[in-house]
């Protein structure tokens, strides 16, 4: 019961929170204050020489400081009180989940090219994308929000939750370190291509067993066989090693096609095709992309909370 209330209670709680708020914008979130931190580091040590080393050092004792931070703060506060831990642990579950948020933005994106034209969609879509978005079609916006929800699912959702399982909070707020690291100094740009190579190292292993998770569970609430063979398709044919798994997934369940010729800041970068239907897509398919997305968030919870009452019935 103890095992219950102390991991699956702050887990659900947490959820809950998420689903009702998405993520606060008036009040602090941890993660600027992760951002806060990289760019602090990135400033002192992304200059002269041997910025591959600096880069590992900065993204290492950062992650191992969130780690032990949270590892250590845990435990004071469990054994000052347990309702304290599970609110605590619950707070930061609900900073760790960004599943609301991320479909608001592809909401926001597919209401701004409805309502106020093309123009507006490609700049609202600029928030949340790194390639240049000026000159894309209705149809390239609307896919390419797919592909962002796709593999955000993983990133956002999923793989928090992962680690949330396999070590808590503490392995939780440590994997988002890594993911705020990758996308801040993750990039093969002359700017970061060595200071930000470990970071991006760490984060491609750290996505591995999450963004395969991520779409077999998108095939799982969807019941989509095509899915299940675009996985095996195409889910290598990616740039990234673990994008091409979730996108390869939503590729298969809408029977559309990703990929192709992306500007990322003026570098024209040819991603491989991903499917072979180049169907104009709806706007009410977002509609779609929201049940995926909500659907694999609670399945996840489900298994998660499934598994560690099975551990304690066992261990009883």
């Amino acid at each position: 019961m103890e095992q219950i209330e102390l991991i699956i209670l702050p887990l659900i709680i947490g959820y809950i929170l998420d689903l009702i708020f998405g993520d606060p914008r008036k009040i602090p979130h941890p993660i600027v204050g992760f951002g806060n931190m990289i760019s602090l580091g990135t400033k002192k040590l992304n200059q002269g020489e041997n910025r591959i080393a600096k880069g590992a050092f900065m993204s290492l004792s950062l992650i191992l400081l969130i780690y032990f931070s949270f590892f250590f703060l845990s435990n004071l506060i469990l054994g000052f009180e347990k309702w304290s831990f599970i609110a605590f642990t619950s707070i930061f579950v609900f900073y760790g989940l960004a599943n609301k948020s991320l479909l608001q933005e592809g909401y926001e994106v597919f209401k701004h090219l409805e309502e106020q034209g093309l123009e507006a969609g490609r700049k609202r879509l600029s928030w949340i994308v790194g390639r240049d978005t000026k000159g894309l079609s209705e149809q390239e916006i609307r896919l390419a929000v797919f592909e962002t929800l796709s593999e955000n699912l993983s990133d956002g959702v999923v793989a928090p939750l992962f680690y949330y399982a396999v070590g808590g909070l503490p392995a939780m707020m440590a994997y988002k370190m890594i993911n705020t690291l990758d996308s801040m100094i993750g990039y093969k740009n002359e700017k970061y291509l060595y200071f930000g190579r470990v970071a991006a190292r760490i984060d491609d292993a750290a996505n591995f067993i999450p963004a395969r998770l991520t779409a077999f569970l998108m095939i799982l609430v969807s019941l989509s066989y095509r899915g299940f063979v675009f996985i095996f398709r195409y889910g290598r044919s990616h740039t990234s090693p673990n994008a091409g798994y979730p996108e390869s997934a939503l590729a298969g369940i809408l029977d559309c096609q990703f990929g192709g010729a992306h500007d990322y800041g003026g570098k024209l970068v040819e991603k491989p095709y991903i499917g072979e239907n180049n169907r104009p897509i709806k706007h009410s398919e977002i509609k779609r992309i929201a049940y995926i997305n909500h659907a694999v968030c609670f399945v996840t919870i489900l298994f998660i909370s499934v598994f560690y009452i099975g551990i304690n019935l066992f261990i009883k």
